[in-house]
């Protein structure tokens, strides 16, 4: 048996600087990862199945294909071939929630495989899989703090900042990345500052945060609680939403807003976590 952790994703910072002839867009992000996420298990087994357990395994119930699947046979067919696997993955993310869940699963099942197979995770074949998966997948596949460009497939690994305290919300609503997309309004405004992590966040944006809350007003109120919580040191959406994160300077800040969250809003979802 083999266990994979699927660590939840973050962008600390999403600038959208154009719309790619290929349908997709030019990005410049900041990746960062959290200590909590998916669970992703497989086993040698006589017949292959897939289960899905966990808070939000209905939030996948009747999905007839999935990227963790789609890992696995690519896996197959570009890499190598293995027996049978019985796979569970324990679903803690909310579904389409800005964290990168679908494609954190992805890249634990990459990675698993490579283990049982006896292949390197530096193998480039496991790179190319995850570059066609999504493009999400290979910063999962990565797992450390980088800045992500092209559609964010490329990656340039940067230091981090491990264990500072991070608070995840969601309202509880899920929203479709393809919808945020296609409601960005086309403007510029430019790339990434210089600067160490926390700092050219700070000094950063999320050009998908507007035309997310214009979708999901929900939004807003989850920015507005966090930004006002105090010792937050910044508050921004995720990705295309609708989870939104603060970065705290002291751990029992985070844990004070926490729990002053779950009281006021018990349909939002709440984690305390810390940066990976």
């Amino acid at each position: 048996m083999i266990v994979e952790p699927a660590p939840a994703k973050l962008n600390l910072a999403l600038h959208v600087r154009a719309r790619r002839d290929d349908g997709y867009h030019e990005l410049e992000t900041l990746f960062v990862f959290v200590a909590d996420g998916d669970l992703l298990t497989i086993a040698d087994a006589d017949a292959s199945g897939f289960v899905v357990t966990g808070p939000f395994a209905d939030s996948l119930h009747g999905e007839g294909d999935n990227l963790v699947l789609r890992a696995e046979r690519a896996f197959r067919a570009q890499i190598a071939d293995l027996p049978p696997l019985a796979v569970t993955l324990d679903k803690r993310l909310p579904v389409a929630s800005g964290m990168g869940g679908g494609s954190a699963d992805a890249a634990a099942m990459l990675r698993a495989m490579a283990r049982r197979a006896g292949v390197s995770l530096d193998d480039h074949r496991l790179r190319a899989v995850a570059e066609a998966l999504g493009s999400d997948v290979p910063a999962c596949l990565l797992g450390r703090t980088a800045i992500g460009r092209g559609r964010g497939e490329a990656l340039t690994p940067i230091d981090g900042a491990p264990g500072k305290p991070v608070l995840l919300v969601n309202p509880g609503v899920a929203v479709s990345t393809a919808a945020v997309f296609t409601s960005w309004d086309r403007i510029d405004r430019g790339g990434l500052p210089e600067g160490q992590l926390i700092a050219a966040a700070t000094n950063a944006r999320n050009d998908l945060e507007a035309p997310a809350r214009a979708i999901a007003p929900e939004i807003g109120n989850v920015l507005e609680r966090l930004s006002a919580a105090p010792g937050v040191r910044l508050a921004r959406m995720s990705g295309s939403g609708a989870t939104c994160f603060a970065l705290f300077g002291d751990p029992a800040d985070c844990a004070a807003t926490a729990q002053a969250i779950r009281l006021a809003e018990p349909g939002w979802w709440v984690c305390e976590s810390r940066l990976a």
